[in-house]
């Protein structure tokens, strides 16, 4: 059995669920696909996830809700010793970081980490994944009984829904006591798509000239499109932007169907978040930018003349 290890929020699983499921399924081992939500109040999630896969295991505990990276380690470990187990997928994101190597020390499995694809040959694994500043693509092979693979969010084209909906099964689980208590939280409030979600991106690099050129010009454009925002390590170091929005090998890995790249000359650690999207357009001044290899459209000009024009453009549509 592949086991995976759904990653939502909200009653709604996150795309890189969707992601890992692609994966399971291109490994195309025995055993079938089982996905485990854990969490408080997880209906909506475990509802969801049986659109995926044939078998969802549902832990709904008061224990669960809030995030533990002990208790969900355990919880894993256990799920994946009871269903013999030979892949554990996890999200390569914040939380999935803090608790793979646990599952794989618990069930003495190699991890293999922040993988981009992921396959099954000669009786082993075959991951590759990014390194040295995404400037290297690198191969490595496993062989084990079970092994333990983050997916990097956003590598992978999300699976579609099975026709016919699988099990979902309950199960009990044999926590240990909590160590660590959350004592408090705050939601960031969005005002537009989620970057990580999204199917439209906007990103702005220095070369929208300051933290007001950024607002007028990128989140201008993003919001005439429906779009969701992105920037460069740059705009995020200069202060311009938070730490959320990066795109990039330090930031989010995005793969939506229209990337728009505002004043970004083209970094190798920038273009490894988003270099999967399906229609890139790139708009810089600089006509020998890297940005333009990698672009299906380019547009050389002044950022500040070329995005108000769109921008006029785009007011004077119906509906936009």
């Amino acid at each position: 059995m592949i086991l995976i290890v759904a990653e939502h929020s909200n009653g709604k699983l996150a795309r890189v669920t969707r992601e890992m499921v692609s994966c399971a399924r291109a490994l195309g081992r025995e055993g079938g696909i089982a996905i485990l939500v854990l969490g408080k109040g997880v209906a909506a999630a475990a509802n969801e996830a049986a659109q995926l896969a044939e078998q969802v295991l549902v832990a709904d505990s008061d224990d669960l809700a809030a995030h533990d990276p002990e208790l969900w380690a355990a919880a894993v470990a256990q799920i994946a010793k009871e269903g013999e187990s030979h892949a554990v997928l996890v999200g390569a994101g914040r939380g999935g970081r803090a608790w793979s190597p646990r599952v794989a020390v618990k069930l003495d499995a190699p991890l293999l980490e922040d993988v981009t694809a992921l396959r099954y040959e000669d009786g082993g694994y075959v991951a590759t994944r990014f390194t040295y500043l995404s400037r290297v693509t690198e191969t490595v092979w496993a062989d084990a009984p079970v092994i333990v693979a983050s997916v990097k969010p956003g590598a992978l084209a999300p699976a579609e829904a099975l026709s016919e909906h699988g099990e979902q099964f309950d199960v009990e689980l044999e926590l240990p006591a909590r160590r660590v208590e959350v004592t408090g939280r705050t939601t960031e409030k969005l005002s537009r798509v989620s970057l990580a979600e999204a199917e439209i991106v906007v990103s702005g690099g220095r070369g929208v000239g300051t933290a007001e050129g950024f607002t007028s010009l990128v989140e201008g454009l993003a919001d005439k499109l429906g779009a969701a925002v992105g920037a460069t390590r740059a705009v995020v170091d200069a202060g311009w932007r938070p730490y959320a929005e990066q795109v990039g090998q330090t930031g989010k890995t995005v793969q939506p169907k229209l990337y728009i790249a505002v004043g970004i000359s083209g970094a190798v650690q920038h273009l490894s978040g988003m270099s999967k999207s399906r229609t890139i357009v790139a708009i810089n001044k600089d006509g020998e930018a890297p940005i333009f290899k990698l672009a299906d459209y380019g547009v050389v000009g002044d950022v500040q003349q070329v995005v108000p024009a769109l921008i006029s453009q785009l007011a004077e549509k119906p509906g936009q």
